[in-house]
């Protein structure tokens, strides 16, 4: 069994909010006197409020781990959470306010690839240099020179000064010096999303083969989800500074995507919706008054989990029979598709009911979606009696583990069943044949 290389021990980091201590001691001196006789501080600077000055702000409370030797663990959770406080206290950047940190080896930090890189200096001085930064010996950094450029594929601009290169051209070189650092613990924040695509790839398979081949320990903070998936063994989720999750990668990504997407509402009043409808003067004839997702707090869903309706309808006046129709579209508004569905109510006159349907979108990727429904009847040539025009959201929150990492820019947001490959014939040429 392997052992425990990193262990954090009730682990909590107190920041004071507001600026601290004055520009000189008589500034100082002045704000102390103002405060004792309750007055304004004569130091502050106009249109700054003086509302939370002296206040502490807790970024992580009471955290405590452990991670093994040669683990990927994935730290995952919200802006503000308290990850890149956990990465610093990890790096001896700073000091916990309470607790303990552990270590079993030396630990080598990537949270700001290309710190150090000079615009003036050659892409070879600045390997050198950043190399030296992250503590990496002359000879270590010659010896794995030529390794490094190749990583970057950066030969042929290895002596150009780095102040012409891509914004891409900078970040594999930066990364790639970083990636070759010899530390039996690496903490990563967010630096396997730099370049293209295929380098993307190519750095994740090397930060896996050093978890893998050279039992390095890695601590990876990400806000994707599929690289965390395909890169980590374990994930913790951190929120408000305090760890809600450690566990398994998958439950840990569906417990943070419901964290995040707790804010959207299962249940829809409408009844003082005002709109218009092809039926008649605001609405009057039907109209659905709520909708609601079934068995959810929030409308928050896996990606093999249906989601299933129910709208509250009533019927002022006797109508034809009516059916809905629905648009379904990603939060960018692009349109994904639209369905129908069967006559569900031959409403009368001052009739109330409601009616439960569901949908199937076990093909979307993970992400915000809304639809918008409208009921209509056939009979009377697709006349539209309620267009309630709101948008009811709903987040796919995770999907099973993919081969390649899915980009919606790329593909879409409907995975469809994977190719399937009915004949393939492959035919030899020789000499004869050309």
């Amino acid at each position: 069994m392997s052992e425990t290389i990193i262990k954090i021990d009730h682990v909590s980091k107190e920041y004071r909010l507001g600026a601290i201590g004055g520009t000189t001691l008589r500034a100082d001196l002045q704000r102390l006197t103002a405060r004792i006789r309750k007055k304004d501080d004569p130091t502050k600077k106009i249109g700054y409020a003086n509302n939370h000055m002296g206040e502490t702000f807790l970024a992580l409370e009471d955290v405590s781990f452990e991670v093994k030797q040669g683990e990927a663990l994935g730290i995952i959770g919200g802006n503000g959470a308290g990850k890149s406080t956990l990465l610093k206290l990890l790096c001896r950047v700073t000091a916990p306010t309470r607790g303990t940190i552990s270590y079993n080896g030396r630990v080598t930090s990537m949270l700001e690839v290309g710190t150090g890189f000079h615009p003036e200096l050659t892409g070879r001085e600045n390997v050198f240099m950043n190399g030296a930064i992250l503590g990496m010996s002359k000879a270590e950094i010659t010896k794995k020179f030529d390794e490094i450029v190749s990583f970057a594929d950066m030969e042929q601009f290895i002596d150009t000064p780095v102040k012409r290169y891509s914004s891409g051209m900078y970040v594999r070189l930066a990364f790639a010096v970083a990636a070759h650092l010899d530390a039996e613990i690496l903490v990563m924040d967010e630096v396997l999303a730099v370049g293209d695509m295929s380098f993307q790839q190519k750095a994740l398979n090397k930060m896996s083969s050093a978890a893998n081949q050279y039992g390095r320990t890695i601590l990876y903070v990400s806000h994707n989800m599929e690289t965390v998936r395909q890169f980590c063994d374990r994930v913790i989720v951190l929120r408000h500074g305090k760890l809600e999750f450690e566990g398994g990668v998958d439950d840990g990504i569906a417990a943070y995507m419901n964290n995040e997407n707790q804010g959207l509402p299962a249940f829809y009043d409408l009844s003082d919706n005002v709109r218009k409808s092809n039926g008649g003067t605001e609405g009057n004839l039907f109209r659905i008054n709520s909708v609601e997702f079934v068995g959810k707090k929030a409308a928050s869903y896996r990606h093999d989990e249906k989601i299933v309706i129910k709208c509250d309808w009533e019927s002022r006046v006797g109508v034809p029979p009516v059916q809905l129709k629905l648009s379904l579209r990603n939060e960018a508004s692009t349109l994904i598709g639209g369905a129908y569905s069967e006559v569900f109510a031959k409403p009368r006159s001052q009739e109330r009911g409601s009616t439960v349907f569901q949908i199937d979108t076990q093909d979307l990727i993970p992400g915000k979606y809304f639809f918008q429904l409208y009921v209509f009847s056939l009979e009377r040539g697709n006349q539209t009696y309620d267009k309630p025009g709101v948008r009811f959201f709903f987040a796919k929150v995770s999907d099973e583990i993919l081969a390649m990492p899915w980009n919606p820019l790329v593909f879409g947001n409907v995975r469809f069943d994977n190719i399937t490959i009915i004949e393939s014939t492959d035919y030899s040429i020789n000499a004869g044949d050309r």
